[in-house]
């Protein structure tokens, strides 16, 4: 059974990429300590190394790294979000993944966990694959953008209807990121409001995303039974209007749900 290995330094990172085989497939997975998708990206990567047994060489090393502590290594891989996944087989990238869908990051890992991969096969392929700096020298089809848009879409509207009060804000409850994501953040807990959040600097693509879904160009974003509200303004008038707003979303309320 395969572990997840963290990487607290450059010195050990770079003794890793020395030391293992050219036929080992490297996973190494990006994220941040305060990043909410990050901990449910390393349950999910736990769980599949764990169906991969240690061999000798070994098929395959999974290790983690805190992107913001090892900047040096991130910049290295162009890594601008997390959750961040990059697989990589003798010092090439093969495949790179952003974002929290377990589906690509199975999938990606299982597409390139193939047997019978050999060095000369490797290096015959080298030349095609994308470098750590970014570069690649291999034509790839354009993705369809029509349906990009879609599959964003759909995980959008699961985002926000993952609770019944949903915030997207920058940043966590516990350490905001900016001042009308703290304000928001205060409004929810002074009417005891149970509460989702999801921090949009975590994932590039869903706070992108998500203005053109919402068609609310800022940040934060508060969204009650998968139903747009507002930002922190709009918020502060519907309280003015009524003071129950949030009354059945109360902890004590007959409706609180977890988030």
């Amino acid at each position: 059974m395969s572990k997840i290995t963290e990487i607290t330094s450059f010195s050990q990172w770079e003794q890793l990429v020395s030391s293992i085989p050219a036929t080992t497939l490297l996973i190494v997975s990006f994220h941040t300590p305060w990043a909410a998708p990050c901990a449910q990206m390393a349950t999910v990567l736990a769980t599949l190394a764990s169906e991969h047994p240690v061999s000798e060489p070994p098929s395959s090393v999974w290790v983690s790294i805190d992107a913001e502590k090892l900047s040096d290594v991130s910049e290295m891989y162009n890594v601008t979000a997390v959750p961040f996944l990059v697989l990589q087989r003798n010092g090439r990238v093969i495949e790179s993944v952003s974002g929290s869908s377990a589906v690509k990051v199975r999938t990606a890992i299982e597409t390139h966990m193939q047997p019978g991969i050999n060095a000369s096969s490797i290096e015959g392929a080298a030349n095609g694959i994308e470098q750590p700096n970014g570069d690649s020298k291999k034509d790839e089809t354009p993705a369809d953008p029509v349906k990009q848009k879609e599959e964003l879409f759909k995980r959008l509207e699961d985002l926000v209807k993952a609770a019944p009060v949903m915030l997207f804000m920058k940043g966590t409850p516990s350490s905001p990121q900016c001042g009308f994501s703290r304000q928001l953040v205060g409004i929810l807990r002074e009417d005891s409001v149970k509460y989702g959040f999801f921090n949009i600097l975590a994932d590039d693509e869903v706070r992108q995303g998500l203005k053109e879904y919402a068609e609310w160009p800022t940040y934060p974003q508060l969204w009650v039974d998968g139903e747009l509200i507002g930002g922190l303004d709009i918020v502060k008038e519907e309280l003015g209007n009524n003071a129950d707003l949030f009354k059945p979303f109360a902890v004590n309320g007959s409706d609180a749900m977890a988030p």
